[in-house]
């Protein structure tokens, strides 16, 4: 699936024994691991990356660097001799980072975070990075520019914490960290991870209420950090016993010579965990919330087979959608006890549909090549995460039966069909975008409005994953999942009076629904 835009990941590094200055290069050699697993997230966000560095030895104890561009781009990656001069021109022992997609605000330099606050007081001058989405970013905004005398220099979420963050540390005295946090969970409606680092040296971490996005953490000896996705601090050597989910409303508040804390912010008996993280969002190699993402997707797959019912012969073969559908139909195949085969070969060098969100129908043309070694006179079962808009996979139905020449082309989803948008962090807040939507406002679609979506993309036939099957394979409770796209069910209050808004423009609008007016207008 590659029609829908990722949100964004961050990540974070500290050395708690970092006062120690003897040891020359240890600051350097901390924050220069932030690159390093901005790397293993870059699936979450390639249009921008950065980091900020903390140093207390230096004269800007806070330094931050970002740049437009994929994480190698901007750390220029593929140049060593350049790459070292970066992290030369930016040590620390503390770190925090962030890749970007702009699920709000517009696609330039001005939107890459962190945000960096400079104050006077080290303790106001601070620099942050969020994973998420604000769903009542038009009332908070609305809210500030009722005031004569502020100002916003960007039309984003982001900018809204940064003011919020900044006003809760207003006055003489430096605040509490969990008192801050309490006061922002009372304002925010939606998801937020957020990533703070100030220029005394204090770290903090914090995951919304509803534990939406998800965030993990990790400590060995000296050395903390934490990132959207298990895989990165995997790869960064720790193991499996030692990574673990932060708990929503929960905070990690490190300050210079103390051990981590943890500290409740916010009452949490509701969860909400975003269920496209596992089905699509995250790297197949993490786990999130101690859920394996490729056991979900493999179970997906199963579930696929076992609701299979076209006639399976030697003809017959599962061709999965690289690379997301990987899991899903290798397991499909295993259980029908039919070959799994690279029918499409993806061309790696051709940027993500998703990402540049410009001209999809032709970009699927020449990012995916059908092979007619493997697909001519087949039965094929192609194999897909998720339809969203379904102008790539009518694109690429096109050229499979053109290069490929198979028999028949059965598309088989691994998801209940999208029906609803989203508020939390997922480029899709229009009803009028989705595909699923068009014929049937639920989910649950019958086999002969499911014939007829499937006449619509150009497939002899289409299956999706009943809705119950989401919940099954993540191995938790139906309650604490958002399946909100699914069912039009919101487990926050603006997201529900969003998809009203949603509902009444239907079709007519064009632009994001949570950036086109205020949910004040709905009740008035």
């Amino acid at each position: 699936m590659d029609e829908l835009h990722h949100e964004c990941g961050i990540a974070a590094v500290y050395q708690l024994d970092h006062l120690d200055h003897t040891q020359s290069g240890k600051t350097a050699a901390s924050a220069r691991l932030i690159p390093r697993m901005l790397l293993d997230i870059q699936n979450r966000g390639q249009l921008a990356a950065g980091f900020t560095a903390y140093d207390p030895t230096r004269r800007k104890l806070l330094n931050t660097f970002k740049d437009l561009g994929t994480v190698a781009e901007v750390f220029r990656l593929n140049h060593p001799a350049k790459f070292e001069n970066i992290m030369l021109n930016y040590p620390g022992y503390a770190g925090i980072g962030h890749v970007r997609y702009a699920t709000c605000g517009l696609d330039d330099l001005a939107y890459a975070q962190p945000f960096e606050c400079p104050h006077g007081r080290k303790w106001k001058w601070f620099t942050f990075c969020f994973n998420g989405q604000l769903s009542n970013f038009a009332d908070l905004k609305e809210q500030l520019m009722e005031k004569t005398d502020y100002h916003l220099a960007r039309d984003t979420d982001t900018e809204i914490i940064q003011h919020s963050i900044s006003y809760e540390l207003r006055g003489e005295v430096k605040p509490n960290f969990v008192d801050v946090l309490s006061n922002l969970a009372e304002k925010f409606d939606g998801a937020y991870n957020i990533a703070f680092l100030n220029a005394m040296g204090d770290m903090v971490l914090a995951r919304d209420p509803l534990g939406i996005r998800p965030l993990c953490y990790a400590q060995d000896g000296p050395l903390f950090a934490a990132a959207s996705e298990s895989v990165a601090l995997a790869n960064l050597g720790f193991s499996n016993q030692q990574i673990y989910s932060l708990e929503p409303g929960t905070a990690i508040i490190i300050q210079p010579g103390k051990d981590p804390e943890f500290h409740r912010f916010a009452s949490a008996d509701q969860r909400a965990h975003c269920f496209f993280e596992w089905i699509y969002f995250a790297n197949v190699a993490s786990k999130l919330d101690d859920r394996s993402v490729y056991l979900t997707r493999k179970r997906l797959g199963e579930e696929l087979a076992r609701l299979e019912d076209i006639p399976i012969d030697e003809d017959t073969v599962v061709v999965p959608v690289p690379d997301t559908g990987k899991a899903a139909g290798a397991a499909m195949a295993h259980q029908l006890g039919i070959p799994a085969q690279e029918g499409l070969i993806r061309n790696r060098y051709v940027g993500r549909t998703f990402i540049e969100g410009q001209n999809r129908e032709n970009k699927a043309q020449y990012k995916y090549t059908p092979l007619a070694e493997v697909l001519k006179g087949k039965r094929v079962l192609l194999v897909e995460d998720t339809i969203v808009r379904s102008t790539t996979m009518k694109a690429l139905l096109k050229e499979i039966r053109r290069r490929g020449q198979p028999k028949e082309i059965h598309v088989r989803v691994a998801c209940p069909p999208i029906v609803a948008p989203c508020f939390y962090g997922i480029d899709m807040s229009t009803t009028h975008e989705l595909f699923a939507s068009r014929f049937e406002k639920h989910a649950e679609q019958s086999d002969t409005i499911q014939q007829t979506m499937a006449e619509d993309l150009g497939a002899d036939s289409l299956r999706y994953l009943p809705i119950d099957s989401v919940a099954y394979a993540i191995g938790m409770s139906e309650e604490s999942l958002c399946r909100a796209c699914l069912t039009g069910q919101y487990p926050t209050a603006t997201g529900t009076q969003l998809y009203q808004i949603a509902m009444q423009h239907d079709h007519h609008s064009t632009g994001r629904t949570y950036e086109s007016q205020t949910t004040e207008s709905l009740v008035r």
